[in-house]
């Protein structure tokens, strides 16, 4: 593994599980977990991540060659120290407990829309549909879908998601791939596995200043570093 990919992978790998262990989707996906199928769930917010992960390096390595090396440095250096003035100013004015319950709200609600538009569509379905249905649901079940759309959106423009854009853009998009999806898989596995448990036994607030600490620790290395020609 060459140098920049080993620095790409360990700085996508602490970022992601710093930024992730305590978010709205790692509660999700431990409410999830405790409702459905822990292999359905998990093969869910896993695929959602990977694919996230994916687009998120793309469009960092895609950066440079839209707009100058120079420009795409500087953006992602202001990203950083952003981030990191972010995660602690959240630090300082949240309630722990606000993350698991809207977690647990918006799954509530995603529940009665789910059963509500069930028993409207179960009277109109007629036998095509119930056929398309079922070949379907051969190769995603249900909860697989549930658990990778209300990830992937959940994760779409967090600021985890455009941090990871910011460093495939400043560092190597192979390593930041790497790093970020097993960082993604760390923090789904342990909280499908038992994320409420987890979660209460982790002060969020000190995840929150590590994370905070960290983005300012990659903005002044990446301020104080030469720009790639």
């Amino acid at each position: 593994m060459s140098l920049s990919v080993a620095q790409g992978f360990t700085k996508s790998l602490l970022m992601t599980v710093l930024s992730e262990i305590g978010d709205n989707t790692f509660f999700a996906a431990a409410i999830l977990a405790m409702r459905h199928p822990r292999r359905h769930v998990l093969a869910g917010c896993l695929a959602s991540l990977v694919v996230m992960t994916i687009i998120s390096a793309l469009l960092g390595w895609a950066a440079p060659n839209l707009i100058s090396r120079k420009w795409a440095h500087h953006i992602s250096t202001l990203l950083f120290f952003g981030f990191g003035l972010w995660t602690l100013w959240e630090m300082v004015t949240e309630d722990g407990e606000d993350e698991l319950a809207e977690a647990e709200a918006k799954l509530d609600a995603d529940l009665k829309a789910s059963a509500a538009s069930a028993k409207a569509d179960s009277k109109k379905d007629d036998d095509s549909k119930r056929q398309r249905r079922s070949f379907l649901a051969q190769f995603f079940s249900p909860i697989f879908l549930k658990a990778f759309s209300i990830t992937f959106f959940g994760e779409w423009g967090d600021k985890s998601q455009l941090a990871t854009i910011g460093l495939a853009a400043d560092e190597n998009p192979l390593g930041v791939v790497i790093g970020g999806i097993l960082g993604q898989a760390l923090c789904t596995i342990a909280a499908v596995v038992g994320g409420k448990s987890l979660a209460s036994k982790i002060s969020e607030k000190m995840v929150s200043l590590a994370g905070g600490v960290l983005f300012l620790v990659f903005g002044i290395q990446s301020f104080l570093s030469p720009v790639d020609s």
